[in-house]
């Protein structure tokens, strides 16, 4: 399935590992966030033969938080993969928490990421990389058949 809609999430993963650069999974610790995070990047992962390591995130209240207590990205070039982006919230989170944590590159790589979410992402990310880039930006159900 292409043009932006995807079965599910794993297969939102398979599509967005075939863009993936070889240099750049090569030389990346792989991490996904959130739970459909979880989904996709081990479908990348699956697709390049690499492992992806899931960093918990949590909504709490007060926001977004990322936990790398379990993860060493100090001085590592790091991909993150999420299941998508609207408003781009828990992906500026994860950037913001992996700079701090010492990592020296950052790739967001998703199946779907709005234009608008785009720009502020490009500020936090040294690049963005996405199947299908949406004119606007909608619930990210609507472009999955089967969002679970």
């Amino acid at each position: 399935m292409s043009g932006g809609r995807f079965a599910d999430l794993a297969d939102g993963g398979r599509q967005l590992a075939a863009l993936l650069p070889d240099g750049l999974v090569e030389r990346s610790l792989l991490v996904c966030i959130g739970r459909g995070g979880q989904v996709t990047g081990a479908a990348v992962g699956e697709a390049l033969g690499v492992g992806v390591v899931a960093i918990p995130t949590e909504r709490g209240d007060d926001g977004v938080h990322v936990d790398l207590s379990e993860v060493d990205v100090s001085g590592r070039e790091v991909l993150v993969i999420d299941d998508g982006v609207e408003t781009g919230t828990a992906a500026m989170v994860a950037a913001a928490a992996l700079r701090e944590a010492g990592a020296i590159g950052l790739v967001l790589a998703v199946p779907v990421c709005p234009r608008d979410s785009e720009v502020a992402l490009r500020m936090r990310y040294d690049d963005v990389i996405a199947v299908t880039r949406p004119l606007v930006r909608t619930s990210l159900h609507g472009h999955y058949d089967t969002f679970a």
